[in-house]
């Protein structure tokens, strides 16, 4: 009956990061190249559109650090994935510039509320009971929520539906999402709380090292992940070619973390972000480097591949070297990650603009992603087995 309970509460896991992370946050790329078409967005204008996600995502970052919402971390969970359904519903209703940045700014909130208080509330539960293997299952429902974005735009660009289509298919299906985490993930029992409250960060060297390799990856990542599907509108590649891209991306992202347990438990943790480091930077390099569907059908198998593993790993290291206060390891690791991921897609739109195309852009998001890997790797962060095998 535990084991049950442990898989439902993963399940319920994955399918809340599926719905706020891989549709609520990732559902603006394959929809970005008919936006600026449609709506008349211009690449810097996209930039901020990005942006404005992520400052909404920083913020609900920082606020979660504080100790507000002990005991109330379902309840917020849910109201923030019911919040991202409707706003992703609400996309589909404007057409203006500052509209996108506002609906977009608050669904960044609740974004991040979603990711800090189900993880929290998932992996306490999980520990609980003794199976913190099932971490990856939490963490590929991200990758579940990008597939299922590029069939859903798929369908959408098929059938010659207009952008609004894909955002009110995007709230149709983020609300079954809520539904099914609100059947699975139950309430905590009477009097019961996740945790005891957390002390403050100690001062460790290697977390603070670990936070700014962590959001320097946000910076390095996020280029690609937002203007990935404009690269292959650019080169012609036609509307299920994009939903194709978008489709390997999600599916590698599913199963990443599951394949990377082996070199996780070889070299552990920060051996394994590293790694992943290195492999997303070629595959940022590829899909602007490559010419034709191949270049961007790399950077998408090699994005989906690496970048939950390095969210995934670079947190637990975090945790790692903060035993005391995860939630707040966590929270204010998201926080950097959200300052890098803030600033780079407005710089990667303006820099587009300026030379006609993301090369320029992509060169520079592969450096961030070494100099991330680099940081990381001096860190000083004990080395550890998978997280999904040492409970990190």
């Amino acid at each position: 009956m535990q084991h049950n309970k442990a898989l439902l509460t993963a399940l319920a896991g994955m399918a809340s990061l599926a719905t706020a992370m891989g549709i609520g946050r990732f559902v603006f790329t394959p929809l970005l190249p008919s936006m600026m078409t449609g709506a008349g967005l211009t690449v810097s204008q996209a930039g901020w559109v990005a942006s404005a996600n992520f400052v909404g995502y920083l913020l609900g970052a920082i606020l979660a650090a504080g100790g507000w919402a002990h005991g109330k971390e379902r309840v917020i969970a849910l109201s923030s994935l019911l919040a991202s359904s409707l706003l992703a519903a609400a996309m589909g209703l404007g057409n203006d510039f500052l509209l996108f940045m506002l609906i977009r700014f608050v669904a960044g909130l609740a974004s991040a509320f979603c990711l800090v208080f189900t993880t929290t509330l998932v992996f306490a539960r999980l520990g609980q009971a003794g199976r913190m293997d099932l971490q990856a299952t939490v963490f590929s429902g991200v990758g579940l929520g990008i597939a299922l974005s590029s069939v859903l735009t798929g369908i959408v660009y098929v059938e010659e539906a207009s952008w609004r289509s894909g955002w009110f298919a995007s709230g149709a299906l983020s609300l079954a999402g809520t539904l099914v985490v609100f059947l699975l993930l139950e309430p905590a029992a009477k009097g019961g709380s996740v945790a005891e409250r957390e002390p403050p960060l100690p001062k460790s060297r290697p977390f603070w090292a670990m936070t700014l390799a962590y959001g320097i990856f946000g910076a390095g990542y996020v280029v690609t992940a937002t203007f990935l599907i404009a690269i292959v509108r650019a080169g012609n590649g036609g509307a299920l070619m994009e939903a194709g891209v978008w489709l390997v991306t999600g599916v590698t992202a599913f199963l990443s973390l599951h394949v990377w347990k082996i070199a996780a438990a070889r070299v552990g943790v920060v051996g394994a972000y590293v790694a992943a480091c290195l492999i997303e930077s070629l595959g940022v390099l590829a899909s602007v480097t490559i010419p034709g569907a191949v270049g961007p059908l790399i950077g998408g198998a090699l994005l989906g591949s690496t970048f939950m593993v390095i969210t995934a790993y670079g947190l637990a290291a975090g945790r790692i070297s903060t035993p005391t206060a995860p939630r707040k390891a966590l929270a204010v690791m998201t926080a950097a990650f959200g300052i890098g991921q803030v600033l780079a897609p407005i710089a990667a739109g303006y820099v587009a603009a300026w030379t006609g195309g993301f090369l320029v852009p992509s060169l520079g998001a592969a450096v961030l992603l070494l100099l991330s890997g680099a940081i990381a790797f001096w860190s000083g962060v004990k080395p550890a087995a998978s997280p999904t095998r040492r409970g990190a």
